[in-house]
């Protein structure tokens, strides 16, 4: 029952990627935030055939932290989910990304309708430059962005160094940063086809003012990226790890 579950959420989500795409390119037109709220619809729709389909739920603790302006979100990467759940969370946001994502067929088309933050990771210099520039911004048209410093997916029980990227825009930006953790690589596994029925946990932490004095940037960005490592751990270590 678990792998027709799957597979029935693969044919509903490669389907509607498939429909959906026309939607995003079209939505070329509008303003940047309204574009990203209408995009958002085909994240909505996986999340909800993600509940029916395979039993899988969230909850969600720390709204009410969300600060009023917009916010450089760091989070943990376990699973494709939290690429799609964050969009209903938070407001219209922006990802870092690589750019060989804008590459793929039909996805990668409605990917860059959401004004990604895409970079080369090959070239060191020019991505920092990239991630600077563009993240500022992107932040300037009133969206957040998201961050995975991980850079990859990372099974339950087994988190990543984080890369100071997104600490960086934040410092230079003066964006607060917002900490997320969550398990859903407990349910939705990294390359996983099967899905597990179960209540994804996530958690926001309270925002961490950031500050953009000077000289004093990149000993700043360490210690930011320091410190929201640190939160991340210690609340994935409180989350369920089964």
């Amino acid at each position: 029952m678990q792998i027709l579950r799957s597979l029935v959420f693969l044919a509903g989500q490669v389907g509607s990627a498939v429909l959906f795409t026309p939607v995003a390119l079209a939505c070329l037109a509008l303003p940047s935030l309204p574009r990203a709220r209408v995009i958002a619809g085909w994240a909505r729709f996986n999340i909800w055939t993600l509940r029916r389909v395979c039993g899988i739920t969230c909850e969600v603790s720390g709204v009410e932290n969300l600060p009023q302006r917009p916010a450089v979100i760091i989070s943990n990467h376990q699973s494709a989910w939290e690429t799609l759940f964050f969009q209903l969370v938070f407001p219209p946001q922006s990802y870092i990304l690589k750019v060989q994502l804008l590459w793929i067929p039909v996805f990668g088309w409605g990917l860059a309708a959401n004004r990604p933050v895409a970079i080369n990771r090959a070239r060191k210099v020019r991505a920092l430059e990239q991630l600077l520039t563009r993240g500022a911004a992107r932040l300037s048209e009133g969206r957040w962005l998201v961050i995975f410093p991980e850079g990859t997916r990372r099974r339950p029980g087994a988190p990543g160094r984080f890369q100071a990227g997104g600490a960086l825009v934040a410092a230079k930006t003066g964006a607060p940063i917002v900490p997320v953790a969550h398990n859903a690589g407990l349910f939705w596994p990294k390359q996983a086809f099967l899905k597990k029925p179960g209540v994804i946990r996530m958690r926001i932490g309270r925002p961490i003012p950031t500050d953009s004095d000077g000289d004093g940037e990149s000993q700043n960005a360490r210690e930011l990226n320091a410190r929201v490592e640190k939160w991340i751990h210690d609340a994935l270590r409180a989350l369920p790890a089964a």
